[in-house]
């Protein structure tokens, strides 16, 4: 008898129109909030369920419910709706040639901003790309940004990185790796060393679903689990790598959730367009780490709405109106909804914010600009390549550096 083998598949390609009503959801509210110091194996329910806040009425129900106050929501729903506007502004800016490369976060929003926002300063980030949204909540100015981008010469990279792969450390923003999930184990390291010194801070890291194939994947949850090193490790499941289904990493057979439970780690599956129960599972997570009880996995069930990149055309492989059949929504309009549900917001505040932040951003492009473009300069002097290299810089070096400063 012939072998068959399985080969995973996109559930709707170009042409068809997708239809996700066999993805079945739990109610909001439904799942306890067990203790922080729970096992991991009893964690199955919080692996293969999913934890979801906001209902369809824009209420937030249920144990999950992290009771935040209108101010904070509002600064969430300001931190979410400024990453867009600016991933919106700088993909038209790459499309016009003005730098080489750009990743959108559209519809991904709340997994950085709601995460960063229950987490502490001194908590060190290893992102993967699309978490831009953790600069824009801890106050990276969009100029810098920017001029990253730009690779000019106020790019605090010195145009030695990638456009949008980028590196704040005073702000505990580790620097973004285009390889994925080698952030993993940088993060569980880190963690460690954080324990040894006695900081009480921890890691937090994102990688993709299919990135959680990857071998650094299982590297990181070994030494998490075996050390119970202080980290949150989030798989942010936006249904699609580059141009892989989520099928191809194993998505149809569990969710990615319940890989920690093999490992001794709880797992949590979370409604990643819901702001508040991004926001309450890393407040578990983080009680958890702080208290020594060891990491954490979360799965954020999210779509990615945008190509994967610039580099990206989405109409190969999938419909490209896919997005607006997602039955978990936009996480911006739910946390929008959800304001104007308590009477703290309304469209004409939200109208107004918009245009606000609009001009914002086109204000920051042209200060941006002001200090050169990837295209027409200026740019970070020559002599930097010599910088940031060796702690203590070899003579054949220093020599170099003279000869080409004509010292």
């Amino acid at each position: 008898m012939a072998t068959k083998l399985h080969i995973p598949t996109a559930p709707f390609r170009p042409g068809d129109k997708p239809d996700f009503s066999g993805i079945k959801l739990p109610r909001a509210g439904d799942l306890d909030r067990p203790d922080p110091h729970i096992h991991a194996n009893d964690t199955r329910d919080l692996s293969f369920s999913m934890i979801r806040v906001l209902d369809e009425q824009h209420r937030a129900v249920g144990a999950w419910d992290p009771k935040l106050d209108p101010e904070m929501l509002r600064a969430g729903l300001r931190h979410m709706l400024l990453t867009r506007i600016f991933d919106d502004f700088m993909y038209r800016k790459q499309r016009q040639g003005k730098f080489a490369f750009y990743l959108k976060s559209t519809g991904e929003e709340a997994v950085s901003v709601a995460q960063c926002m229950a987490l502490e300063p001194g908590d060190m980030l290893f992102p993967s790309y699309r978490q831009q949204g953790l600069l824009v909540t801890r106050g990276v100015p969009l100029v810098e940004l920017m001029c990253q981008c730009l690779s000019n010469s106020r790019d605090n990279l010195k145009g030695r990185q990638l456009s949008v792969l980028y590196s704040f450390s005073e702000v505990n923003f580790f620097t973004i790796s285009g390889n994925l999930a080698t952030q993993f184990p940088q993060a569980v390291g880190w963690a460690m060393a954080a324990e040894y010194k006695g900081t009480h801070d921890i890691a937090v890291s994102w990688t993709g679903e299919g990135s959680s194939a990857e071998s650094d994947f299982h590297y990181a949850l070994t030494f998490a689990s075996v050390y119970r090193s202080p980290a949150i490790l989030n798989v942010v499941n936006n249904q699609w790598a580059l141009s892989t289904y989520q099928n191809v990493a194993g998505g149809e057979q569990n969710p990615f959730a319940s890989r920690g439970i093999g490992y001794g780690i709880p797992g949590l599956r979370v409604d990643g367009n819901d702001f508040l129960a991004v926001y309450a599972a890393t407040k578990w997570a983080a009680e958890r780490a702080r208290q020594g009880t060891g990491p954490t996995l979360i799965e954020h069930y999210t779509y990615r709405a945008a190509p994967h990149s610039t580099s990206d055309d989405p109409g190969r492989y999938r419909p490209l109106d896919e997005w607006q059949y997602w039955p978990l929504g936009d996480p911006l309009a739910r946390l929008r909804d959800h304001l104007v549900a308590l009477g703290e917001w309304t469209p004409q505040r939200h109208s107004a914010l918009e245009e606000e932040l609009t001009e914002h951003v086109n204000a920051c492009w042209k200060d941006a600009e002001s200090y050169g473009t990837l295209n027409e300069g200026p740019w970070p002097p020559v002599a930097s390549m010599f910088e940031d290299i060796y702690k203590d810089v070899p003579e054949h070096l220093r020599k170099q550096r003279r000869e080409l400063l004509g010292e």
